[in-house]
């Protein structure tokens, strides 16, 4: 089978496209047939080096933690899934990941992908959707008529975001450039505000919940407008926790989790057409090396998926 990965750390031009063995699943594993995957920032940052401390895979690697595929065949203990089955999910980012044209992952990390949208935009979900839930639900513990400030609302995180928190019920602030207002709008965000041409922390004040994903300067400012007993959920490193606790606020950084019940869940909303997946653009996955590049520059809106078949 094809697979794009790295034998060394470093830019875009380390991704190589190898062929390589089908793998075989353990017990409680599955093989995917992979129709789709998408690009998500772990996936440069690893082929980069900047997390050897925290996953330590081993090279060469294979890239990519979306997948949205169909089992081609299950381990001996596995009894959730059969061949056949449409299931999507995030696979484990210390092992080899979905750029390719098979992939094992354990059972219990990967659900049924919804059933109203094609492969093509089910991988769009997991990883964003997941770390979106988690860091608004789990984390963030935010409730119905609660104000949130999401930042980088038009990313891949953000767009799932946006969506999950106006189905709580809460106030949907965001932080984008201005060419997203009027989508931001479309998918339900309450107020928008351009971070190019206005500093948000002088625009809004009293929030219950931040979700950051853009880190430094940002995370600081963001302790500024919380209610006191308000928290900063960052997918970064939380640099700014004394800061936090002499305003008597909550500073938390989290890594999603790969959930089943929640990626279930998702599927449900999506389903019910509560939350739909945004696409940037679709590539193959042989273009892997110019989607990373794109994702870098951090102005997609949504998700670049790239596709296997």
């Amino acid at each position: 089978m094809k697979a794009v990965r790295i034998h060394e750390y470093g830019g875009p031009e380390v991704l190589s496209i190898d062929e390589i063995p089908i793998p075989q699943p353990a017990p409680d594993e599955v093989l995917i047939k992979v129709h789709s995957t998408s690009v998500n920032p772990v996936d440069w940052k690893i082929r980069e080096g900047q997390r050897k401390d925290k996953f330590s895979a081993k090279l060469p690697l294979t890239l990519g933690w979306d997948v949205s595929g169909t089992v081609e065949e299950i381990g001996e203990k596995v009894s959730a899934f059969k061949k056949g089955d449409e299931v999507y999910g995030r696979p484990d980012p210390t092992k080899n990941g979905a750029y390719a044209e098979y992939i094992v992952v354990k059972a219990n990390i990967i659900s049924l992908k919804p059933t109203s949208i094609g492969h093509t935009e089910a991988a769009a979900v997991p990883l964003a959707g997941l770390t979106a839930w988690q860091g608004l639900f789990d984390h963030g513990l935010l409730k119905s008529g609660q104000k949130v400030l999401i930042h980088a609302a038009a990313g891949g995180v953000g767009t799932y975001a946006v969506q999950f928190a106006k189905w709580k019920g809460a106030y949907v602030i965001g932080t984008a450039s201005d060419t997203n207002t009027d989508f931001l709008k479309r998918l339900g965000v309450d107020e928008v505000i351009d971070y190019k041409m206005e500093d948000f922390e002088s625009v809004v004040k009293d929030v219950d919940l931040v979700l950051d994903t853009v880190g430094k300067e940002t995370q600081l400012k963001s302790l500024n407008i919380l209610k006191e007993g308000g928290r900063v959920i960052t997918t970064l490193m939380p640099e700014f926790v004394a800061e936090a606790k002499v305003k008597k606020v909550h500073l938390i950084g989290f890594m999603a989790q790969s959930i089943p019940a929640q990626l279930t869940e998702i599927a449900g909303l999506i389903d019910s057409g509560k939350v739909k997946p945004i696409i940037d653009k679709v590539l193959p996955f042989t273009s892997a090396k110019q989607a990373q590049m794109e994702s870098e520059q951090g102005h997609t809106r949504g998700k670049i998926v790239l596709q296997v078949i």
